[in-house]
């Protein structure tokens, strides 16, 4: 196998960079790079050592900067060969200048994810562990960082594995039968393979399911602001943002089309959308912004909904069979927020289990907050395992499909032969799924999504 090197750090000027060398030659092409004297070959993996990095190509023996080299001996490294870190100072010249060096002397440009590829490939990690990574390089919140450190640790990985050995003791005892066909022998009672294939059906279903709460942490748990037109709907994203993001008017229609930004609270990303008041319009654009604004609640997990706190219940009720009547709100968090409360002078209007506050003046936006906040609380997502990627959910639903043919299967007193092979076709997508089962083309798809370095 060849070996590979590439800028580790974000391209760019920075105060420090770091190169990263892989393969069995590592040890040998970054020794090139350093005099005698530095004892590169002598010193011990896992340690770091203060060395002076020259250009030998010509008389000039020219320095080129001076580094911090650190080694690793296979198989106890990242990728499980020997592998050199060279520590440099940021400058985009010293990087280009230590990379062309090293391929002259013998190494190859990594590609994208090579050195996370290889890592995969000497068994240091699973397909589920090495994805994790890239989500863990990309994570942008607490929670989003959190859920990828379980998947690096092995959580995912761990109920693949039991899903895998239940799996094969029934295709065991399926297999077995068939050996024995002649005879008629029934080896696997069938209440029990059903009983199994419950378990199973019901853990796939869990993770499916979790596939929502893991792309929301990904992306930003999406929170629509909506209600008629002024009702304060881009001052309270203004107010929450703390900076102006949205244009506010009192002129009717204002926002035409959705604005969106993210706000991190207490770890976790959110995603908030500003839509067009929604009322019936003649305008044509403005009825395109309302289409998107009905469009935007369907997706959303949150909806702030605002009224104005001088509006009765019975116009609150009315707003409100617009919005429910159109989307199927059971798995959404509907907050009721009444705004311009400092213009209200009585309560005969007050509704309860609503949130008075006041945008324009920023009043009790901590409620607003604390109501948002509890939603990752409320559905235990901290707690759970998620799945992240699309690829994982394609594969589990492939799987679930086989299960669900076993299942129909053994109910109809199918052929063995007929329900076994059910159950290898989602073994074989579980061994898709945790890389036990690969091809070039699947691989090369995954990691060239990597950034070249890792």
């Amino acid at each position: 196998m060849n070996t590979i090197c590439a800028i580790a750090t974000p391209a760019g000027l920075g105060a420090t960079a770091m190169i990263r060398i892989s393969g069995p030659e590592a040890f040998g092409i970054a020794g090139k790079l350093f005099p005698e004297k530095s004892n590169l070959a002598g010193l011990e993996p896992n340690r770091a050592k203060f060395a002076s990095l020259y250009d030998f190509s010509n008389e000039k023996r020219e320095l080129i900067d001076q580094v911090v080299v650190t080694k690793f001996a296979t198989p106890h490294s990242f990728t499980g060969e020997n592998v050199v870190e060279i520590s440099c100072h940021g400058s985009v010249y010293i990087q280009q200048r230590i990379i062309e060096l090293l391929v002259k002397n013998g190494c190859r440009m990594a590609a994208p994810g090579e050195f996370t590829q290889r890592a995969f490939l000497n068994g240091k990690l699973d397909l589920p562990q090495a994805e994790a990574i890239a989500d863990l390089i990309e994570a942008q919140s607490e929670t989003a960082h959190h859920a990828a450190m379980r998947q690096l640790q092995g959580e995912l990985s761990g109920k693949m594995a039991v899903l895998r050995e239940e799996l094969l003791q029934m295709a065991s005892l399926l297999e077995l039968e068939l050996d024995f066909s002649e005879e008629e022998v029934e080896f696997a009672d069938r209440t029990t393979l059903l009983n199994l294939l419950g378990h199973i059906k019901a853990e796939v279903n869990n993770l499916l399911r979790s596939y929502k709460w893991g792309t929301m942490l990904k992306n930003g748990i999406p929170v629509a602001i909506v209600g008629e037109p002024n009702v304060g709907k881009s001052t309270l994203l203004n107010a929450l943002l703390q900076r102006e993001r949205a244009i506010v008017s009192d002129i009717p229609g204002t926002t035409r089309d959705t604005i969106e930004d993210t706000f991190t609270l207490n770890g976790t990303l959110f995603r908030f959308i500003d839509t067009a008041g929604i009322r019936e319009s003649g305008d044509t654009i403005e009825r395109i912004g309302i289409e998107r604004a009905f469009d935007t609640i369907r997706k959303a997990a949150i909806i702030l909904w605002i009224t104005d706190a001088r509006k009765s219940s019975q116009e609150i009720e009315s707003e409100l069979s617009k919005i429910t009547d159109s989307i199927e709100s059971d798995d959404k968090k509907i907050i009721l927020i009444r705004n311009k409360a400092d213009l209200v002078s009585d309560s005969s209007n007050h509704i309860e289990n609503a949130i008075y506050i006041s945008a324009k003046k920023g009043e009790n936006l901590e409620s607003v907050l604390n109501e948002i906040d509890s939603f990752v609380k409320e559905n235990h997502i901290q707690d759970i395992t998620l799945l992240t990627s699309e690829r994982h959910q394609a594969l589990l639903n492939g799987i679930l499909i086989s299960i669900e043919r076993t299942e129909n299967g053994l109910k109809q007193q199918f052929p063995t032969d007929l329900v076994a092979e059910d159950v290898r076709m989602a073994l074989l997508d579980l061994g898709e799924l945790t890389g036990t089962i690969s091809s070039d083309d699947i691989l090369n798809n995954i990691f060239g999504k990597f950034c070249i370095g890792k």
